[in-house]
C-alpha cells in the first residue's frame, strides 16, 4: 500500500474539510499567477511604466503579508475560520470582475491590495487548519495543498493567453501606452482613407480573461459554504446531533484522546504572528528556538522571492532583448513554470511520505542553483529558457511545504512556526518583486537572472545553517522533550500502595514465623 492505513483513515474522516482547503488554495493560485503574463497589457491599460506597474505587485504582496500576519485571529473557532475563507474567496472573484475597469494604476493597486488581504487570510488559515488536523502526518497533505496552488496558477496564464495583446511590448512612455489604451477601448472601425477600405480587426480584450477567471473561482466560496452547512454553522441551519463514527475512526479517536491525556498539555491552538511574539514563555526557551524560526524564515524569504520574481517577470524578460521572443511564445513560459510546479508537488506527495523533508529541501535548493546558473550561461538560448523554466519549477515546487513540515516537526507542531514562515515567505515575494522590477527598468533584463542566482545561493547557505541549528536544538532540549510555546505538562502522579505493601509483608512474616 502506498500510504499507511491510519493516514487513509485520517483523510476519510476529514475528507470534506481537506478538499475544501485544497479548493481554497486553488483559488489562491488562480489569483497569484495572472499578473505575470498580463503585466504588459495592464501597463498599457493604465498608461504606466514598468517601474510603476511593479507597485501593483507591491500592494498585493504587502496586503498579503498583513493578511498572513493577522490571519490567525480568525482561526479561533471553526465558524470564524470558514466564514473568513468564504468571504476571502468571494472577494477574489469580485476583484477579478472589476480589474478590467481599472484604467488607472492607483485603482488597480487598490484592487490588488484588497485581493492580497484576502489571499493572506487564505494562506494562514488553510495551512494552519491542515497542520492542526494532521500534525505529524501533515507533510503529505501540505504537499497536496500546495499542488492545488500550482494547479490554479497553471490555469491562470492558460486562460489569459488567448487574450494577451501582441502590441505595447517594450514601450515605457506614457504617450505610447495611451495610444494602446485607446486601441483597447474603441470597437473595430473602418478607415476610408484609401480606395479599398480595410477592416481593422480588434484582438479579443484581455478583460474577458479576468471575467472567465472570476466565474471559474465562484465554485470555491460555494464549497466553503457547503462545508459550513454540513457543520451546522449557518444561522439558518438547526443544530443536530453529529454523525456517528465508524469503527476505524472511533478507534483512532479513542487512541488519540488517550494519548493526549497521557502526554499532551492543553494548548491554546495555533495563533497568529503577533500572539506568538508576545507569548510570556519566550524567556524560558533556548536561543535555538528563535534561530529555527529566523533561519527557516530567511530560507523561505529567498526561495519564495525567486518564485515571485520568476512568475512576475519571466514574460517581460523573454520579450526583451537579448531573448526577444514573440509575445505568444513568451506567454507559455508562465504556463510551463506553473505546470512544472504542479507536477513537482504531485510527485512530492509520495516522496514526502518516503523521505525526510530535510533531504528533499537540500536536493531542491541545490537544483535551483544549478538551473539558475545554466540560465545565466545560456541567456540567449530560447530553447533552454523553456527547459530551464520547467526544471526550476520542479525544484522550487516543494520547498515551501517541506520547510513548513520540517520546522513544525522540530517544534512539535506548536503552530507559531507556520505563522512566522508564511509571513516571511510573503515578505520575500513582496520585496523581491519590487526590487527586481526596479532593477530591470534601470539595468536591463539580465539583472532578473542575476538576482535569482544570488537568492538561490543564500537560500541554500541558510538552509545548511538551519540543519545545524536543529542539531544543536535537539541536544539542548532532548529529542523527546517538546520545544514549544507552552509549558511542560505536570508529571503524572500514581498512588503508591505503601500501606498495602506493608500489610502484605507483615502478614507474610507472621505466616513464616508460624
Amino acid at each position: 500500500m502506498l500510504f499507511e492505513e491510519h493516514i487513509l483513515t485520517l483523510f476519510k474522516r476529514n475528507c470534506q474539510h481537506t478538499l475544501t482547503y485544497w479548493s481554497v488554495f486553488f483559488s489562491f493560485g488562480l489569483s497569484i499567477a495572472f499578473l505575470g503574463p498580463t503585466i504588459l497589457d495592464l501597463k498599457c491599460r493604465t498608461g504606466s511604466t514598468l517601474q510603476e506597474i511593479t507597485w501593483v505587485f507591491f500592494s498585493q504582496q504587502f496586503c498579503l503579508l498583513v493578511g498572513t500576519s493577522v490571519g490567525g485571529v480568525f482561526r479561533k473557532t471553526l465558524l470564524s475560520a470558514l466564514a473568513t475563507l468564504f468571504l476571502s474567496t468571494f472577494i477574489i472573484s469580485v476583484v477579478f470582475a472589476i480589474i478590467p475597469f481599472c484604467y488607472n494604476v492607483l485603482l488597480l493597486a487598490v484592487a490588488m491590495a484588497v485581493s492580497g488581504l484576502a489571499l493572506g487570510f487564505i494562506d494562514t488559515i488553510a495551512n494552519i487548519q491542515l497542520v492542526s488536523i494532521y500534525q505529524k502526518d501533515s507533510a503529505i497533505f501540505l504537499q497536496a495543498l500546495h499542488f492545488f496552488i500550482g494547479l490554479g496558477a497553471l490555469l491562470s496564464p492558460l486562460i489569459a493567453d488567448p487574450f494577451i495583446s501582441e502590441h505595447c511590448l517594450g514601450t515605457n512612455s506614457t504617450e505610447n501606452a495611451s495610444v494602446i489604451l485607446h486601441h483597447f477601448r474603441l470597437p473595430p472601425v473602418i478607415h476610408d482613407t484609401s480606395p479599398h477600405s480595410v477592416l481593422v480587426k480588434e484582438k479579443p480584450n484581455v478583460s474577458y480573461a479576468f471575467w472567465i477567471m472570476a466565474l471559474i473561482n465562484l465554485p470555491v466560496p460555494i464549497a466553503v459554504l457547503v462545508l459550513m452547512y454540513r457543520e451546522k454553522l449557518l444561522p439558518c441551519c438547526p443544530n443536530s446531533t453529529p454523525r456517528l463514527l465508524d469503527k476505524d475512526e472511533l478507534a483512532m479517536e479513542t487512541q488519540a484522546s488517550g494519548s493526549k491525556e497521557m502526554h499532551e498539555p492543553v494548548t491554546e491552538g495555533h495563533r497568529n504572528l503577533f500572539s506568538c511574539c508576545m507569548n510570556g514563555n519566550l524567556s524560558r526557551l533556548p536561543v535555538t528556538f528563535f534561530g529555527i524560526h529566523i533561519l527557516g524564515g530567511i530560507v523561505l524569504f529567498m526561495s519564495e522571492g525567486i518564485m515571485g520574481v520568476y512568475t512576475g517577470f519571466v514574460y517581460t524578460y523573454a520579450v526583451s532583448p537579448p531573448m526577444s521572443l514573440h509575445a505568444k511564445m513568451a506567454a507559455y513560459l508562465n504556463c510551463v513554470f506553473w505546470a512544472a510546479i504542479t507536477a513537482g508537488r504531485l510527485v512530492s506527495i509520495p516522496l514526502s511520505y518516503r523521505l525526510r523533508p530535510v533531504y528533499l529541501l537540500i536536493v531542491n535548493l541545490a537544483g535551483v542553483n544549478v538551473i539558475l546558473l545554466l540560465l545565466l550561461v545560456f541567456y540567449t538560448n530560447s530553447v533552454f529558457l523553456f527547459v530551464g523554466t520547467s526544471l526550476l519549477g520542479l525544484f522550487l515546487s516543494s520547498v515551501f511545504p517541506c520547510l513548513l513540515a520540517y520546522t513544525e516537526d522540530i517544534l512539535n507542531y506548536t503552530g507559531c512556526a507556520t505563522s512566522v514562515l508564511v509571513a516571511t515567505a510573503q515578505m520575500g515575494e513582496m520585496t523581491m518583486q519590487v526590487l527586481v522590477g526596479s532593477l530591470i527598468q534601470a539595468k536591463g533584463s539580465y539583472s532578473f537572472l542575476v538576482c535569482g542566482m544570488l537568492l538561490g545561493c543564500l537560500a541554500l547557505i541558510f538552509l545548511l545553517f538551519l540543519v545545524l541549528c536543529n542539531h544543536i536544538h535537539r541536544k539542548l532540549t532532548g529529542t523527546s522533550k517538546k520545544a514549544g510555546m507552552v509549558e511542560d505538562p505536570p508529571p503524572l502522579t500514581l498512588p503508591a500502595p505503601e500501606k498495602a505493601g506493608q500489610k502484605i509483608i507483615i502478614t507474610q512474616l507472621k505466616c513464616d514465623s508460624r
